[in-house]
């Protein structure tokens, strides 16, 4: 395993709400500094990258000043087009100070299963990538309905992994790891070492997750799974 992880040369990486958010007082900037290090540290050892980022509805809700995740539709969409920019901006500043530039992607369902449009973001990507930018990439939740939305970031890096033709998909998350049931109900449950996309205790680990009250919802679809498919 480690030796594929050395040896793979583009990256996606997700990073989730979770690691991005101080405890419900909008984006940690702190913490994205880190995180933009470790990435450029990457990038300078030849690695291409491209960024799956959460965040835009934690950002938004600080903005707006709500501490608990709204239910209702058209309030999360408010959110997350108030937290985009926030989310975006901080993203390129702090990429710019290690003389790094970004490029804000926002996709939906839509974008990923007309084919046309498939080839042309898979277009824009490459471009982005052969140019040395580095392409931040949410969903477009303003514009999204519950029954085409992506269901989490796992999802859409698992599909845009495939777009780009990515060698490795890191993904990121507050926990230690891939489990046979979630820890936080259930004490005895157990870390997986190492797991293929296809078997049960990747879909027990990933169906219905949720990572606090910012973080986005329920995880509808397993991410592996459909990069494993696609691949």
């Amino acid at each position: 395993m480690r030796d594929k992880v050395t040896g793979a040369r583009r990256w996606v990486v997700k990073i989730g709400s979770a690691l991005l958010t101080a405890d419900g007082r909008g984006l940690d900037r702190a913490a994205m500094a880190v995180w933009v290090k470790q990435m450029v540290a990457l990038r300078e050892q030849g690695v291409e990258l491209v960024l799956v980022s959460s965040g835009a509805v934690a950002a938004g809700m600080s903005r707006l000043g709500w501490s608990s995740r709204p239910s209702a539709m058209h309030e999360l969409q408010a959110a997350a087009a108030i937290g985009q920019m926030v989310l975006i901006q901080a993203w390129e500043s702090s990429f710019a100070e290690h003389g790094r530039r970004t490029a804000q992607i926002l996709l939906t369902h839509d974008d990923l299963s007309d084919r046309k449009r498939y080839l042309n973001a898979r277009s824009t990507l490459r471009t982005l990538v052969d140019l040395d930018v580095v392409p931040v990439i949410n969903e477009n939740d303003t514009v999204v309905t519950d029954e085409i939305r992506f269901g989490d970031n796992d999802t859409l890096a698992a599909l845009v992994a495939n777009l780009v033709e990515a060698d490795l998909l890191v993904i990121l998350t507050d926990r230690d790891g891939m489990f046979d049931a979630d820890p936080r109900h259930n004490p005895d449950a157990k870390l997986i070492n190492e797991a293929r996309a296809d078997q049960q205790e990747v879909a027990a680990d990933m169906h219905q997750r949720r990572v606090g009250a910012l973080a986005e919802g329920r995880a509808e679809t397993v991410g592996g799974q459909l990069l494993a498919g696609a691949g």
